[in-house]
């Protein structure tokens, strides 16, 4: 009998270690998929919900500081994501741009919309599919309201604050028209920032953009005629544009970095994905979010 719980705590020690080493080193291992020679040109994939910046744009610093790299092509399959991130990402890519070492193109997968299309607007060329989803040009703000729950329950929130609107976007009552008022003007501020990156980014007039910027979605051909995208076409079809811009000869060495898969990693997308999902303003936090809503 004395065995199993012997037994036991060796699983669990075993299960610990495993989880560390996953924790240390899941995250951190980075796999070239060729190596780096002469004539290369780098794909940096976007994909899903853009909750943060930080491994992109260590991808184009790295890759923009390499003489062998001749182009970067942005694979972008994203429906958007948090403001920051978007713009941190953009402010990196038109970096990269305006010295002018390296071509950057963009090319669009299934959905390259909001965040995703702010990113793609600061590149060199944007190649779309036909059928891409893209533009969404627009800001959301997701808040929930607990107050009748609450009531029905017989749970009261207490609050104390200093400062009238300090719990603006709080969960547990309605929100007043000054506080809608207050939020409205924050959005309408970050709207303007969207539309004055992509009229930057694009070369194209605000008036211009403007007109297009009121959350609805394009295909990439719709996208075309109205100038938010360059070209019609898949992969294969940017990596030969960029090929082409940059004089490479012949089949170009293609470079990608894959992160090695990470549970760490995985459950802490996953839970953050589903949190922005199921409760958008979090504690009563405010969230603001370049993303295409569906």
């Amino acid at each position: 009998m004395r065995k199993r719980p012997l037994l036991i705590g060796f699983l669990i020690f075993i299960l610990i270690a495993v989880f560390f080493f996953i924790f240390v080193y899941g995250s951190t291992i980075l796999i070239e998929r060729s190596p780096i020679t002469d004539d290369g040109i780098a794909i940096i994939r976007i994909t899903g919900v853009i909750l943060e910046s930080g491994s992109t744009i260590e991808e184009l610093e790295k890759y923009s500081q390499n003489p062998s790299i001749k182009a970067i092509i942005l694979r972008i399959d994203s429906p958007g994501g948090g403001v920051v991130p978007s713009q941190e990402i953009y402010g990196e890519v038109r970096k990269v741009k305006d010295e002018g070492k390296k071509k950057i193109i963009v090319s669009m997968g299934s959905v390259a919309a909001s965040g995703g299309y702010y990113i793609a607007s600061a590149s060199d060329r944007i190649v779309a599919n036909p059928g891409t989803l893209t533009g969404s040009i627009g800001v959301i703000m997701e808040l929930a309201n607990f107050e009748g729950l609450l009531n029905k329950v017989g749970i009261e929130s207490v609050v104390i604050k200093s400062g009238e609107v300090k719990d603006i976007g709080s969960p547990f009552r309605k929100m007043s028209e000054k506080e809608k008022g207050i939020l409205q003007g924050l959005l309408d501020d970050i709207h303007a920032q969207f539309i004055d990156a992509v009229a930057t980014g694009r070369g194209l007039k605000k008036e211009d953009i403007r007109l297009l910027a009121d959350g609805r979605v394009f295909t990439g051909r719709q996208a075309k005629e109205l100038g938010l995208v360059d070209e019609l076409g898949g992969l294969q079809d940017a990596i030969k544009i960029a090929a082409d811009a940059v004089g490479i000869k012949g089949k170009p060495k293609i470079v990608e970095t894959k992160k090695r898969f990470s549970i760490i990693d995985f459950l802490k997308d996953f839970s953050l994905l589903n949190m922005e999902k199921i409760a958008p303003s979090r504690n009563g936090t405010i969230s603001l979010k370049y993303m295409l809503a569906y």
